[in-house]
Parts: C-alpha cells; sequence; structure tokens
C-alpha cells in the first residue's frame, strides 16, 4: 500500500541552528531588482533566521528570492520584486548566514548502503520501468483518495492517437486530472482530431494522410476563433471527444501558453509570457504530483517553478512527485540537468504510457 514518506524537520534545539546568527535583510534597491548577494531558492524546503525565529518558505520554486513580509517568508521571481522589499541575502546553506537548505528532507524507510560502485543507475531505454508503473498508479490512487492536485503537462504527441486521446479523457473522467497545461499545439490537433478526424492532417485512428490536410489543423483554428472561443466551437459544431472537450465538460482547467512558431493561435492561448507562467504557477503551487508527456520546453518550464514539497492546509508536509515521460532518454533525464533533482524519468512513448497506466487504474 502507497505511503507518503513522513517529514523530517530540522532539530532547531541543535547548537548548529541556535548559534546561528538571524539572516540579513536589505531592501531592494529599486523595481525588478535584488541587493548585491541575494540569496536564491532552490527547489528543497529553506528555512531563515528572523528576530531568532526558523521561518520556513513554505511555496518556493527555485531562481527566485526571498522577501520577508510581516512575520512571513515569501518567494518572489525577480520581476516581482519591489522597490524596499526586505530581501534575504547570503549564499551560504547551513545556517552560517541564518540560512538553512534542508536538502535530506524526508524519510526514506527502504534506503540501503549500496556501496561506492553500481551498474546502471541512470534512466535509458534500457531500465525496467514496471516498478515505476506500480509505484506510479499506487501514487494516483492515493491522491484521488485524498484530494491531491494532479497537474499534467502535455506534448502535441498526446493527441496524435485516437486510443491515447481517449485513455487521457477516461484520467479526466476518473478523477486522476486537476490542471492540464500545454501549448497551443496540444489543443489545436485534439481539437481537430475531434472536429475533422486527423491531427496535422493525418487520420488518428489509421495514420494515413487526408488529401488537402495539411489545412486541417488552421482550418481548426480558424473555426475556432470564427465561434470565438474553444467551448462555443464545442457546442456549436457538437464535439463529443478528446482531451480539451472532456476538459471542458468535467470543467478541469487548461493553460495553454503560447511560443514564437504558433498558428493562431487558439484564443484560449496565452499571448503574454509573464501571465501565462503566473497561470502555470498557480496550478504549480496547489500540485501534489506532476506529470510531464512528451514536451521537454513545457515540462521543464513548469519543472523549474515545482519544489519537492508542499505544505498542506492542515500545515503537514509532503512530497511532492514529479514525472517525466518521453521517448528519448536524454529528455527523461534533462530535468535533472536544469535542477529538478527529484523528476523521474520514463522512456517510452505516450500512447503506451497511458495504456499502462489506465489498465493498471482498471479504468
Amino acid at each position: 500500500m502507497f505511503t507518503l514518506p513522513k517529514y523530517r524537520e530540522p532539530d532547531f534545539s541543535d547548537p548548529l541552528f541556535t548559534n546561528a546568527p538571524d539572516a540579513v535583510l536589505l531592501p531592494s534597491p529599486r523595481d525588478k531588482a535584488a541587493p548585491d548577494h541575494f540569496h536564491a531558492t532552490s527547489i528543497f524546503p529553506e528555512y531563515f533566521k528572523i528576530d531568532g525565529e526558523w521561518l520556513l518558505a513554505e511555496d518556493t520554486r527555485m531562481d527566485c528570492v526571498a522577501v520577508y513580509d510581516g512575520g512571513r517568508i515569501l518567494v518572489k521571481e525577480f520581476r516581482n520584486l519591489h522597490r524596499g522589499e526586505l530581501v534575504v541575502v547570503g549564499r551560504t546553506e547551513n545556517c552560517e548566514e541564518g540560512i538553512y537548505v534542508h536538502a535530506d528532507c524526508f524519510e526514506r524507510p527502504d534506503a540501503v548502503d549500496k556501496g561506492s560502485f553500481f551498474f546502471r543507475q541512470s534512466r535509458t531505454r534500457e531500465t525496467a520501468f514496471s516498478y515505476d508503473y506500480k509505484q506510479l498508479i499506487e501514487l494516483l490512487q492515493y491522491e484521488k483518495e485524498h484530494q491531491g492536485y494532479v497537474t499534467w503537462v502535455l506534448g502535441p504527441a498526446v493527441s496524435f492517437d485516437a486510443e491515447a486521446r481517449e485513455d487521457f479523457a477516461k484520467l479526466i473522467r476518473a478523477g486522476y486530472v486537476q490542471a492540464v497545461l500545454a501549448g497551443n499545439a496540444l489543443a489545436t490537433h485534439d481539437l481537430e482530431g475531434a472536429y475533422l478526424g486527423t491531427a496535422l492532417g493525418q487520420d488518428i485512428y489509421t495514420q494515413e494522410p487526408h488529401f488537402n490536410g495539411h489545412y486541417n489543423h488552421i482550418d481548426t483554428i480558424n473555426k475556432i476563433n470564427r465561434h470565438g472561443s474553444i467551448p462555443a466551437f464545442i457546442e456549436k459544431e457538437g464535439i463529443t471527444n478528446g482531451i480539451i472537450y472532456t476538459c471542458v465538460k468535467e470543467g478541469i482547467p487548461f493553460v495553454l501558453n503560447g511560443s514564437i512558431r504558433d498558428d493562431g493561435p487558439l484564443p484560449e492561448v496565452y499571448e503574454h509570457t509573464y501571465e501565462g507562467q503566473d497561470t502555470i504557477r498557480s496550478h504549480v503551487r496547489r500540485s501534489t504530483t506532476v506529470i510531464g508527456m512528451a514536451t521537454v520546453l513545457h515540462t521543464i518550464a513548469t519543472g523549474n517553478m515545482t519544489p519537492i514539497f508542499r505544505v498542506l492546509a492542515d500545515g503537514t508536509i509532503r512530497p511532492l512527485y514529479f514525472y517525466m515521460i518521453d521517448t528519448s532518454d536524454w529528455a527523461a533525464s534533462k530535468l535533472g540537468d536544469r535542477g529538478s533533482l527529484s523528476a523521474r524519468g520514463i522512456v517510452t512513448n505516450v500512447q503506451d504510457f497511458l495504456k499502462n497506466i489506465t489498465a493498471g487504474l482498471a479504468l
């Protein structure tokens, strides 16, 4: 049975903490700028000693700054800093400057001494993933039973196969999806599949190209824009299947972020980068599990906003799980290179992944 690892709070009675100085706070010299020697936050729980008390930055993300505000530590992007806000400065992490980064914070009862040398520790196409599937299926069941918040980050490949679209729709209907993050392409090709039976002009069942099929995705975008919104298009055109259709029907939020190469784009796509980033983070702040599928850039973007822990409403601190699914072992391990050290990669195509997950959940 799946159980969450317990959080190990630091022993603040230890001389390491009692003898530590208070963190230094300096005012931001101007909007969007921190003082010199600012402390940059990480994915780990971080504590700051203010007036003799150790305060946890509860809502953190990497590469931001810690701001002291009325008894709390806020974590802010540089673009959201205001002149005069009190920013923590110091670049040590073990209490030397009143800053403690708590990296090894969750109990691992199954941990064993592996010695100094061992084979096959990277995540590649040779890795056996059966146990990963078992763990993820149990995690999803746990999240559903305990009102977790599972955020899925989807690339367009998820929409290219009819059965993959239906499998993901099953996950939505069964309560295993609380938010979908994607780009213009995922929504366009999924809605193209529901409207014209193709994705980028290729039949989503037979994979056969349609005559003039290269028009299909822009015809779909054009039709949606004529209706004014995705929900209006779904209603007026009688759409009855797909990922976005099921999100709309079940009331699941989807966040679509634009890129420089977008066609259209669709009306719901965020065209301003930082509005889109803020909206993504609004879901990351609630997430207890994040699963990225077949999209390196969107998954890395989300990963850079995602810590390894979540503070629940009752004050409980639990792990925040992150998975990356891709056919490329390079892509599946890329998050670790970009700082999301706790992300776990599964090397497979999204169609097989979804088939295994829905089968394991008996959907």
